[in-house]
C-alpha cells in the first residue's frame, strides 16, 4: 500500500508540475516587446457604453480614446480584439492580449491573478428598476431577483450579498430580463446605466429608473498579465499626466459622462 501511495503521490506532483509549466509560466509582454511588435493588443467587450461600444462596426468609447493616446505616446498602434466580458480577464491572464479593458474594477481577488494599472476613474454600480417598482433603495432588494452581466463585479458583489441572480453575457440581455419582468432589478455601472436607460426610455412608453442610492463605488483600471511590469509602469506615467492635465475628464465630457477622479474622496 505504501508503494502505491508513493506512486499516486508522485503522479499528483508530476501533474501539478506540468500544470505549472503550461499555465503558471505565461508572462505578458514587456515594454520593449510591445514597441518591437509595433502594436498594443487589447481585449474588450464592446457592449459597455460609454466605455466601449460598436459604431458601424468600429469599437469606440472612453477607454478606446484613452488607449489611443497611450499608444501614441508609446509609438505603437492600437489593435482591438472583441469578445464576451467573461473572456477578457482570462485572455489577459493567459498572455493572449496585452491589455484588458471593459470598465474593469480592481479587486483583491482579481489582483491575485492580474496586474493592474493605476485607476483612472471611480465608478458606481447602479440599481435600475421599472418606474412603478416597489424597490426604492438597496435595502429593498432582499428577496428580489437581480440581473447582472456575467464576470462583473456586479455579479460578484450581489452574489456575496446572497441575492438571487440571473447572469447574462451581454448587458442588453440583463436589461431585457428587467423590462420583461423576469427579474426585479438590474445592477450595472452607472455611466452605462445612464446611456442604456436613456436609450430605452426614448423608445418605450414604460420607463426605467436609476435609483439614487448606488450599490458600490469602484476604481476602474486596465488589466495586464504579470511579466508586463515595465509596460504597466509606462502606461501609469501616461495615465497620471492625462488625469492631472484634465485630458481624461475632457474625454468623459466628450461622451456626456460625469467624471470622478480616482483621487477624490467618496
Amino acid at each position: 500500500m505504501k508503494k502505491i501511495t508513493k506512486i499516486i503521490a508522485f503522479a499528483a506532483a508530476a501533474a501539478m508540475l506540468t500544470a505549472c509549466f503550461t499555465g503558471c509560466g505565461k508572462k505578458g509582454k514587456t515594454l520593449a516587446q510591445v514597441k518591437s511588435a509595433g502594436e498594443l493588443v487589447i481585449a474588450t467587450s464592446p457592449d459597455f457604453p460609454p466605455f466601449e461600444e460598436l459604431n458601424n462596426g468600429n469599437v469606440e468609447g472612453i477607454e478606446i480614446d484613452i488607449l489611443n493616446i497611450i499608444c501614441e505616446k508609446l509609438g505603437v498602434k492600437l489593435k482591438i480584439e472583441q469578445m464576451d466580458f467573461d473572456s477578457v480577464l482570462p485572455g489577459v491572464q493567459a498572455a493572449k492580449y496585452d491589455v484588458g479593458v471593459s470598465g474593469i474594477t480592481i479587486t483583491p481577488d482579481r489582483e491575485k491573478n492580474t496586474l493592474f494599472t493605476d485607476s483612472y476613474c471611480l465608478a458606481e454600480q447602479s440599481i435600475v428598476v421599472t418606474e412603478n417598482s416597489p424597490i426604492k433603495a438597496k435595502a429593498d432588494l432582499d428577496g428580489k431577483k437581480i440581473s447582472v452581466q456575467s464576470g462583473t463585479t456586479a455579479e460578484e458583489f450581489c452574489g456575496k450579498q446572497g441575492y438571487a441572480l440571473s447572469s447574462f453575457q451581454a448587458n442588453s440581455d440583463a436589461q431585457t430580463a428587467l423590462t420583461t419582468g423576469k427579474v426585479d432589478a438590474w445592477v450595472i455601472d452607472n455611466l452605462t446605466a445612464i446611456e442604456m436607460v436613456a436609450a430605452y426610455n426614448a423608445e418605450n412608453d414604460s420607463k426605467l429608473v436609476i435609483l439614487d442610492e448606488a450599490m458600490t463605488t469602484e476604481p476602474y483600471a486596465f488589466a495586464c498579465c504579470f511579466g508586463s511590469e515595465d509596460l504597466v509602469a509606462e502606461i501609469n506615467k501616461v495615465l497620471a499626466d492625462l488625469v492631472k492635465d484634465g485630458t481624461v475628464k475632457e474625454i468623459f465630457e466628450r461622451y456626456d459622462a460625469p467624471y470622478v477622479s480616482p483621487t477624490e474622496n467618496n
